[in-house]
């Protein structure tokens, strides 16, 4: 019997340490990458992530029971579309985007009956490129899970295995609530920065003697700007109710701080302050709370056959 493939597609740093993830959890499956850009799939292969590289899309999918989609949001609807006339039946397409509510209508609107869709997002952080990929950068990381409705039950969790034997904890949410949580605590974060950028900016009368003045501080604040402007666009195009709807609630907060600043009001400034301190630590002391032993699957040879070859069928959809 052949062996089992899972194909990853896009071989940054999330698409290369889900590769290693999977390497170190590997038991006679095969892991093949794809990239676009050739020299990303010899880097990965270089690092041991993928067992080989295939330059051709299709070639790369074709007959793999698991398809990862690493890519920018845009990217995986291109993407679903070229693989739809080569997907089997009971094949697994998951990805990696932060935004999952376009995902699925793209999903359902395109792939064949048969082919199991299940939305993913695992929220680490992105601290570089495939220089910075690593087999531990799921451990103990939160990792969204987002079936289609149409999804087999056993596809469901089969990804769920494979994210807690990664040593990622599974958390299954629907789209619309996924997209709203992330909105306020992956998106913003991306657009506020871009926001102070802007405003400081087009101070034209100030811009020499503010480039003297930035500190150490300001260049850690914004450097979340840095991120591809494509990227940003495409995060608001795909989450633009959401993302909208916390804007709204920033600039309610601004107006707030603006007019107690406006007012030299101690104890109003104290309190906004105070307020924000106490919302940061009971938003984030869970996160930080230590590392938590990964409650890691067992995957037996036997269970991952089982995976790829048990109930969901291998027959191809045209």
């Amino acid at each position: 019997m052949a062996k089992a493939r899972i194909t990853i597609v896009g071989l940054g740093l999330i698409g290369t340490s889900l590769g290693l993830a999977l390497q170190k959890i590997k038991t006679d499956f095969e892991i093949i990458g794809h990239d676009k850009e050739h020299a990303q799939g010899q880097k990965a292969h270089k690092l041991g992530a993928i067992d080989r590289t295939e330059w051709n899309l299709i070639s790369a999918c074709e007959g793999a029971a698991v398809i990862i989609l690493a890519l920018p949001v845009m990217a995986v609807k291109e993407t679903i579309q070229s693989l739809k006339p080569y997907l089997w039946s009971g094949a697994i397409l998951t990805d990696t985007a932060s935004t999952k509510t376009q995902i699925l209508q793209w999903a359902q609107e395109s792939l064949p009956v048969g082919v199991n869709f299940i939305g993913g997002d695992p929220l680490v952080s992105h601290p570089g490129g495939i220089e910075s990929a690593r087999a531990n950068l799921f451990e103990g990381a939160l990792y969204c899970l987002v079936p289609a409705t149409s999804a087999d039950p056993e596809a469901v969790r089969v990804v769920a295995d494979l994210v807690s034997a990664m040593g990622a904890k599974p958390y299954f949410v629907d789209a619309p609530e996924h997209d709203g949580l992330v909105a306020a605590m992956t998106h913003l974060p991306f657009l506020m920065p871009a926001v102070m950028l802007n405003a400081v900016a087009h101070n034209n009368a100030w811009r020499e003697e503010m480039c003297k003045m930035a500190s150490g501080d300001f260049r850690h604040v914004t450097a979340l700007a840095e991120i591809n402007p494509e990227t940003l666009r495409d995060l608001c195009l795909t989450n633009g109710p959401s993302i909208a709807r916390w804007l709204d609630s920033c600039m309610a907060s601004l107006q707030t701080l603006r007019n107690i600043v406006a007012s030299a009001d101690a104890v109003g400034l104290e309190t906004f302050f105070t307020a924000s301190h106490t919302a940061r630590n009971e938003l984030l002391t869970p996160a930080e709370s230590g590392p938590r032993e990964p409650e890691v699957a067992e995957l037996s040879r036997d269970s991952l056959r089982n995976m790829f070859f048990g109930s969901l069928g291998r027959r191809k959809v045209r």
